[in-house]
């Protein structure tokens, strides 16, 4: 089927073109609203701008496709294999991708926001800027992505594998981390607010000039972790492991230590502390632990 066949039958009110051999077809700027394209072959093809609006793309082959700002806002994409594509700047708010492929893939500037990617991969993909709030992103993985200034927030990140991902300035405002494991990561300038890292590995993570305000961090690991010029005012780092932290110009006013019975909260030195922005009211028995 080509180009004048396929906009022939979609005049004529037919709107199911399932499994079709489209590889490399130009529908860039096409209206296709709501039409079946299932499990066909549109590797290579032009879908640039081109409006999918409510389609089903279930199954389909979009290797090295070209969505750039295409409209796929409410498609299914389910299982689509869309490596290496280029979706920059798409559109596809509460677009349904499960387990759909999307490794090395460009989603930069695109809208995914209440998308559900459950189980997607998205390794090494280039997520410059993205917009994933309130996105479904349980179980997906992120190794080796491009996350800076991404906008997680709300986001479900339950089981995600964010292995050597980059989230510099990254937005995770009022998510849910408990138990990540986001050791060495680069979450410098991120913003953090309100979210729960109860328990997570931030071993050795870069969280310079973060905005980890009223975070909940009791029982996470920071050992070895940057700090610097981090704002954790009012965060809760009751039994957090803080061995080896640098907290250089770290602002913890209101900040709650606690530290648990083999906790490693108070194993810093001057070096780490200094100088050290403190609320000595709050400090509990956390502050005879160490020399300011």
């Amino acid at each position: 089927m080509n180009v004048n066949e396929l906009l022939r039958a979609y005049e004529k009110g037919d709107r199911r073109f399932p499994q079709q051999n489209l590889q490399g077809i130009d529908l860039s700027k096409v209206m296709l609203i709501a039409v079946d394209l299932a499990k066909s072959n549109l590797m290579g093809a032009n879908l640039s701008r081109a409006f999918l609006t409510k389609s089903n793309l279930t199954g389909a082959s979009l290797n090295w496709a070209d969505l750039t700002y295409a409209k796929l806002n409410q498609a299914i994409l389910a299982m689509a294999d869309l490596t290496k594509a280029n979706l920059s700047g798409a559109f596809l708010v509460k677009a349904c991708l499960p387990k759909t492929k999307l490794s090395g893939s460009n989603l930069s500037h695109s809208n995914l926001r209440a998308a559900n990617l459950q189980q997607a991969n998205l390794c090494g993909a280039n997520l410059f800027r993205v917009n994933l709030r309130e996105a479904n992103l349980q179980s997906v993985d992120f190794s080796w992505a491009n996350l800076q200034e991404a906008r997680l927030s709300c986001a479900n990140l339950r089981g995600v594998n964010f292995f050597e991902a980059n989230l510099r300035q990254a937005l995770l405002r009022e998510v849910d981390l408990q138990g990540a494991n986001l050791e060495k990561l680069d979450l410098t300038g991120a913003k953090l607010s309100n979210s729960n890292l109860q328990g997570a590995n931030l071993r050795g993570a870069n969280l310079q000039g973060a905005n980890l305000r009223h975070v909940d961090l009791s029982g996470a690991n920071l050992s070895e972790a940057n700090l610097s010029d981090a704002n954790l005012e009012g965060a809760n780092l009751t039994s957090t492991n803080l061995e080896g932290t640098i907290l250089r110009n770290t602002n913890v006013n209101e900040a709650i230590f606690k530290p648990g019975p083999e906790s490693h909260s108070a194993k810093m030195s001057e070096d780490n502390l200094s100088p050290f922005s403190l609320s000595r009211g709050n400090l509990g028995s956390f502050l005879p632990s160490f020399a300011i």
